[in-house]
């Protein structure tokens, strides 16, 4: 399986998580953010930088998790209501903090909030699978200016 992250040219290199604090995870957990596409990528992108992208270079990161890997799994319908709200992030963080302090995968999938029925994948790099992830490719990306 192939996941997509959308970065700045100095961060696409190698696979690193800054700590910082987002929807799955509180601060100083260390977890990588992908999504299950490049549009979707494209659109966390946009919701989360706040038109910060222009002028600067990005990169799409390519990287691939063997089929053999176990891939742990938040299904919406297993969440409260109103999971999405920018309220319920510790809510969220709870939830996925399980999943990080039980180390039962090194991918955890979770719901986009953006697009219903898409999903993106974190990765714990703190995991003893996490040498099995690889960045296969880095790509030029560019937003389009109508953004």
């Amino acid at each position: 399986m192939i996941v997509y992250r959308i970065t700045t040219e100095q961060w696409s290199k190698s696979l690193q998580a800054s700590g910082n604090p987002a929807r799955w995870n509180a601060k100083g957990q260390f977890v990588i953010y992908t999504a299950g596409s490049r549009s979707l990528a494209c659109l966390e992108n946009l919701v989360h930088r706040s038109g910060e992208w222009q002028g600067k270079m990005y990169n799409v990161m390519l990287i691939e998790f063997p089929d053999k890997i176990k891939i742990g799994a938040i299904e919406e319908t297993s969440l409260k209501n109103n999971w999405q709200q920018f309220n319920n992030f510790s809510y969220c963080q709870s939830m996925a903090n399980k999943w990080l302090t039980e180390a039962t995968a090194v991918i955890l999938r979770v719901p986009s909030v953006i697009i219903k029925k898409e999903y993106n994948y974190l990765i714990n790099p703190q995991h003893r699978d996490f040498k099995l992830i690889k960045l296969i490719g880095v790509e030029d990306f560019n937003f389009d200016e109508r953004f």
